[in-house]
This record gives structure tokens, C-alpha cells and sequence, in this order.
């Protein structure tokens, strides 16, 4: 077999076992070792002397990224190619710079350079890019393999990506040490049996402490009951064949069916009940006039027939501004002197018609706002303003449960579809207080695709970076209740009008991540400055 062709082949192999744990349950493992024939397709083409594995790596990259997330052509065929170009364009450039590297590092210093690079790489995905599309973030891997994770209420999900890299480099080294007879000659046996023993612990140790925390773990007894609604309507074609009112009235009827048995005890003997909605679910929410839209009026009607609930909702909501001149680069004329400014809101009421909203912050680019908006704004008036505008908060707020008499407040913390990804971001709700998260998203745009169960895992994961219970409500499912270890302890199924009733359990403690962020992102990033700059020094210098 030809050096090229072994050299397809291995590349074949790592886009299969780096696939495989976002598509498939408990998988996550995989990981482990699936870049590892990556790195041996590399050092094969380095000893052979070949050429052009760089555009041979990007392909990979390209691979690993269609197939996994192949699904957001569904909702936008260019956004879905652009996502999968411009994704794995940044990986091959990180590989590349760790090719570059080789040049004046050696040893296992290019490789250290390669895992510090990429994790600072995810770490300004998750912090700081406007166009940020962070979903194969390495430690996303084990998002269904929570029994091995639970030490991410640390670390967090870069936590997952450093051991990924770590377990990744050491097996490789180990290999290359075998291949070419280190192992057996240079190294004395004390090495031998400290590299191997290293290898083991490195590999097994975090499942043996994830089951030690697990075993551990214990969950307060308070709750709040709770009812999630999966109404099911098609966002293709809901605004063609149902009006907002026949959409409210759904609702409405769900929320009456599933709480009939509720009707026969008196208000004193019902216990406090937040009602979920999904994301997106009306669009009649003006956030400066909120008493006038006519679903918030629906909902405070049918709230003066369940007195002990809360109802939390979505809505793309607007807000007017009078002024002759534009305010801001995202506002859209809306009449004459009139400006109109969009968000994607959370709103929660009680039956007393008082009335929170938050602002959805990390925004889809493109879909739903406009990256860089002083540039891109003036492109976007041109081609007719095909691009979203909308506007989120600087800082995140919680939303309360509050009962009729006040006399409880739970704070909540509402992260909106896309922000669930984001995993120090949603320890900012937990730092403002919240007890409990809910996770409201609309994945039908998606169609029945591996979208909507990895976004579904990824609360699994802010469920135990947090140590919060978590209420998602879908449109389309899958809605579920995820408890304080990621377990989704009850599920809807996909495409199908349903109910789900049951508990958060409420929890006040911080976690070390919730409290410190994101350690393994800030040291990972440091090396990488550190490093990157030896390199320029060196190169600049012709060391």
C-alpha cells in the first residue's frame, strides 16, 4: 500500500471516530483516540516528504463537519455550507500552524503548541467571536456520555477538550515511541512502566473520578412543579394556515386539559406551577407597551383560572422609537418618524399580570443578527435587509416566579435556543441567582436530523457544569426535564403535540465552574500567547 493511500485511509478513520460521538450515544470515548490517526497521517507525510497535507487535513476537517452538522442546511442551504467551509477553514488553519511550528520547535513542544492553540481557539469561539459557531467543541463529544463527565462542574466543557487532546497526544507518542523502538531502547524500564502506568491513569482516571461525584451527588429536596408544553406547530407554514389567536388558543386549551384535575382542589391547596413555552411562540410583544399584545392578554385570562402558575413564553418581540434620524445601525424603518428595533424575548407573568423579559444575547449570525453591524448593515440595505437585526442584552437578568401574595420569588435563569451552547455564559444566571435553568428552543427549522438531539445533549451539559436542574420546552421536541447529573429523566417525542408535567428540583450551591469560569480556557490560551510568541521570536530571529 502506497504512502498516499495509507495516508486517505487513516484520515478516513479519524473523520469516522470523531463523527461517531456526535451522532451516536455513548460514543463519547471515541474521542479519545480519534485524532490520533490524523497524527499519523501527518508524521507519515513529514518523513516521506510529501506535499500538501495541509489541503489533505482541511479535508478532514471539511468531512468531520458535514457530517455532523450537515443538518443546518435545512434551515439555510448557504448558511449551512458557509458553517461547514469557514469552521473547518479555522481547524486546518490551527493544524497548520501547528505544522509550522515543527519548523523551530521540537520534541513534543509542537504538540503541546497544537492543543493549547485549539482549546484558545474554542475558548474565543465561546467568549468572544460575533461570528461564533462553537458546536463541535471537542468536549461537546461526551455530551451523551455524562457518566464520564461529571467532573465538568470544575472545568467545564474545555475541560473535555483538553483530556480529549491529552489522551489523543499521549497515545499517539506512545505509538511513535513503539514504531521506531524508543520505547525499547532508549527508555529504561522504569520509564516504560511510568509511561504506560501515566497512559492508563490519564485515560481511565476521569471515568473512575466521574463515578466516584456521581455516586456522591445528592439533590436538595425543594422543587417546583412544573409544565412544559410542546405545542408542535411547523414554523414553515404555522403563518399560513394558523393565525396568532388560533395559536394561543392551542395553547391555552393544552394548559386547561392538562391541569383539569388541578380544578377540582382550592387555590390553597395548589402548589406553585411554572408553565413553559417555547421559543418564539408569539410575535405580538411590543417590550414598550407589553398590556397591549393580545397573547400576553390570552395568557393573563387564562391565568386567573390557575392562580398558583407562572407562564413563561417566547416571542420575537419589537420595540418602537420615535425619532426623525435612525437610533442605532440595526433599526428598520417602521413609518414615519417610527424605528423599529427586534429581539428574541423570554417573558414570564403571574395571573396578577406582572411581567419580566429577557433579551437573548448569543444570537445565530445572519439568522437572527447582523455581524459587525456598521459594516454589514449598509450590504444588508442593499440586498432588500435578508439578514436578522436582532438586539440582546449587555448583561444577563433572571426571570422570577413570583406567587399572587409575593410571598415566594424563585429565580430562574432562561437561556434562549442558541445560548445553550455556551457554557460559562449560562453560569452567569447562576451567579445572578437562579435556582433552576429552563432551555426554550424552536429546532424544527432543522427537520428530523441528529440537530435537534445534539442541541437536546448540549443541556446536559450546562446541567452539570451548573448543578441545575433544567425544564426544556421545544416546539417540536424533544422537550424534556434534565436533573442536577444531565440525566433526561422524561422526554416528548419528536414531531408530536404533547404535555410533559413534573419537577426541578431547586438548588442554591455554586459550583467551582460557576464561581471561577472557564480556568482550563484562560491557561490554555495563556501557553498558546506564550508559545506563539517563541515561535514569531524564532522565526524572526532564524533560530
Amino acid at each position: 500500500m502506497s504512502k498516499k493511500t495509507t495516508i486517505w485511509m487513516l484520515l478516513g478513520i479519524s473523520t469516522v471516530l470523531m463523527s461517531l460521538p456526535f451522532l451516536v450515544p455513548h460514543c463519547g470515548f471515541m474521542a479519545l483516540f480519534g485524532l490520533v490517526p490524523l497524527l499519523c497521517a501527518d508524521k507519515i507525510s513529514d518523513d516521506a516528504g510529501l506535499k500538501h497535507f495541509w489541503l489533505k487535513s482541511y479535508l478532514f476537517f471539511l468531512a468531520w463537519n458535514l457530517i455532523t452538522t450537515f443538518w443546518v442546511c435545512n434551515a439555510t442551504v448557504g448558511g449551512g455550507i458557509f458553517a461547514s467551509v469557514a469552521n473547518a477553514l479555522q481547524m486546518a488553519v490551527i493544524f497548520g500552524l501547528f505544522r509550522l511550528s515543527k519548523r523551530k520547535f521540537r520534541g513534543t513542544l509542537p504538540y503541546l503548541f497544537l492543543m493549547f492553540a485549539w482549546i484558545a481557539w474554542e475558548r474565543y469561539y465561546l467568549n468572544s467571536a460575533q461570528i461564533s459557531w462553537p458546536w463541535l467543541v471537542l468536549g461537546n463529544a461526551f455530551a451523551r456520555s455524562i457518566g464520564s463527565i461529571q467532573w465538568y462542574e470544575y472545568t467545564g466543557t474545555l475541560g473535555g477538550s483538553l483530556w480529549i487532546w491529552a489522551c489523543n497526544l499521549s497515545v499517539f507518542g506512545m505509538m511513535t515511541a513503539l514504531g521506531d523502538g524508543r520505547f525499547f531502547t532508549h527508555w529504561n524500564i522504569k520509564a516504560r512502566i511510568a509511561s504506560a502506568v501515566g497512559l492508563l491513569v490519564l485515560i481511565a482516571g476521569p471515568f473512575f473520578l466521574s463515578a466516584m461525584i456521581w455516586n456522591r451527588y445528592e439533590e436538595s429536596d425543594e422543587a417546583l412543579e412544573c409544565l412544559i408544553l410542546q405545542p408542535n406547530f411547523d414554523p414553515y407554514h404555522k403563518f399560513e394556515f394558523l393565525t396568532q389567536k388560533q395559536q394561543d388558543s392551542t395553547l391555552v386549551s393544552m394548559i386547561d386539559e392538562a391541569l383539569e384535575s388541578d380544578g377540582e382542589l382550592p387555590d390553597s391547596c395548589r402548589a406553585p406551577l411554572l408553565i413553559v413555552a417555547p421559543e418564539t411562540f408569539t410575535s405580538n410583544v411590543v417590550t414598550n407597551d407589553i398590556t397591549s399584545g393580545r397573547t400576553w392578554q390570552t395568557f393573563l385570562s387564562m391565568l386567573q383560572n390557575h392562580r398558583n402558575a407562572n407562564i413563561l413564553f417566547g416571542a420575537s418581540s419589537r420595540e418602537y422609537i420615535f425619532r426623525r434620524n435612525r437610533p442605532s445601525y440595526t433599526a428598520r424603518p417602521a413609518g414615519d418618524g417610527v424605528w423599529s428595533e427586534s429581539h428574541n424575548s423570554a417573558l414570564i407573568m403571574n395571573c396578577t399580570g406582572e411581567t419580566s423579559i429577557f433579551h437573548k444575547s448569543k444570537l445565530v449570525v445572519a439568522v437572527e443578527m447582523t455581524p459587525y453591524p456598521s459594516f454589514f448593515t449598509k450590504i444588508d440595505d442593499r440586498l432588500g435587509g435578508v439578514m436578522g437585526r436582532c438586539i440582546g442584552q449587555d448583561e444577563i437578568t433572571i426571570l422570577n416566579f413570583r406567587s399572587e401574595d409575593e410571598s415566594i420569588c424563585i429565580p430562574l435563569g432562561c437561556a434562549i435556543c442558541y445560548e445553550s451552547i455556551y457554557g460559562e455564559y449560562c453560569t452567569g444566571y447562576i451567579r445572578k441567582g437562579a435556582r433552576a435553568l429552563v432551555v426554550i428552543t424552536n429546532d424544527a427549522w432543522w427537520g428530523n436530523t441528529p440537530g435537534y438531539k445534539q442541541h437536546c445533549s448540549y443541556s446536559s451539559l450546562r446541567a452539570i457544569e451548573t448543578r441545575r436542574d433544567i425544564a426544556r420546552c421545544a416546539n417540536t421536541g424533544i422537550s424534556c426535564f434534565i436533573d442536577q447529573r444531565g440525566r433526561i429523566l422524561e422526554k416528548s417525542d419528536w414531531w408530536k403535540k404533547e404535555t410533559l408535567r413534573g419537577q426541578i428540583n431547586l438548588n442554591d450551591r455554586l459550583t467551582f465552574f460557576s464561581i471561577h469560569g472557564d480556568i482550563v480556557g484562560r491557561v490554555s490560551t495563556f501557553c498558546f500567547l506564550l508559545l506563539l510568541l517563541s515561535l514569531i521570536i524564532r522565526f524572526l530571529t532564524r533560530r
